[in-house]
Order: C-alpha cells, then structure tokens, then sequence
C-alpha cells in the first residue's frame, strides 16, 4: 500500500471504525474483524480506487462489501454443519457480554438502537451514513450502489419513521 494512501486511510480509521459497526449491527468484534480484513483488502491489492468517488466514498464501500462477505461466512459458521463442527472441535464462544451490549445498556442508545433496527435496512444505513459519517447524500448513493433519488427516497423516509418510532415510545413513557 503507498504511503499516501496509508496516511489517507488512517485519518479516516475512527470514521471507517463507525461505519464498520453499523454494517456489523453493533458488533465490536465482528467490526474489528472487517475494518482488519478491509485493510488486507487494500494492502493486497485486492481493492483498488477506480471511478471519480471520494477516498472517504470508496473506502466505505470497500467495508460495507466487506461486511457483507463476513456476514455470509458467519451465516455458515452458524448452520447446522458449522455447529456441528464446533462442538466437535470444542471451539466454544466467550459467555462474557461484547462491548456493544454493555454500551446498549445505557437507556437512551438502547431506545435509538431499537428504533433503527426496526428500519428497514437501506433507510438505516442511509441515516448512519450521513449523521454518523457526515457523508452527502450524493457520497451516500455511491457507497449504497443506489441513485441519489433513491438515496434521498430512503433518507426522507428513514428519518420520518424514526421520528415516529421514537415519538410514539416517549408517549409510551408518559
């Protein structure tokens, strides 16, 4: 990987980490292990810049396809034959709660975070994106693979119903 690059894409780590966990749903562990194997992506070549997307853009989706190709060997490893194939090996998983569910304790982000997993998928990344990542929704659309009217159909949208989710529990409350 060039230097500038690797100057570029440290910069950009904490933001990268953020995104990381949204495409994760949470998951620090599973995050880490992502942005890591998006890094070897880079490194090795395997993940080259091409087109007139940004560094931020590019780098991005580079994560989120990343997170995907994670997502799909973790459905595996759960299936039958995975399972069968940890308790054979007597791999067992650490009982301790993750980071992410003791940051859910607090009440405030537990509220926020169930009220966009009730979003549907494309609506919640969109908002992440742009009030976590502070992306255009332009830079959005890119790293989605979607078109900027698509992408502001599910922003518009994903901010309504969230206001509304979040409306009708603080009315719960009361």
């Amino acid at each position: 990987m060039e230097r500038e690059l690797a100057d570029n894409l440290e910069t950009l780590h904490p933001d990268a980490f953020g995104w990381a966990l949204h495409c994760c749903g949470g998951d620090y562990s599973r995050a880490e292990e992502v942005l890591q194997n998006a890094y070897l992506k880079v490194a090795q070549g395997c993940a080259s810049r091409l087109g007139s997307s940004t560094l931020k853009t590019w780098w991005f989706g580079v994560i989120r396809l990343t997170a995907l190709e994670e997502f799909r060997r973790q459905r595996y490893r759960e299936s039958l034959l995975g399972k069968l194939w940890l308790h054979l090996s007597g791999d067992n998983q650490d009982p301790r709660p993750s980071p992410a569910h003791q940051a859910e304790l607090d009440e405030q982000t537990l509220q926020l975070r169930v009220a966009i997993d009730q979003l549907p998928d494309r609506q919640a990344e969109v908002l992440h994106l742009v009030f976590y990542q502070d992306l255009s929704l332009s830079e959005a659309a890119l790293v989605m693979k979607v078109s900027l009217g698509s992408a502001r159909q599910h922003y518009e949208r994903g901010k309504a119903r969230l206001r509304s989710l979040l409306q009708t529990h603080s009315d719960n409350e009361t």
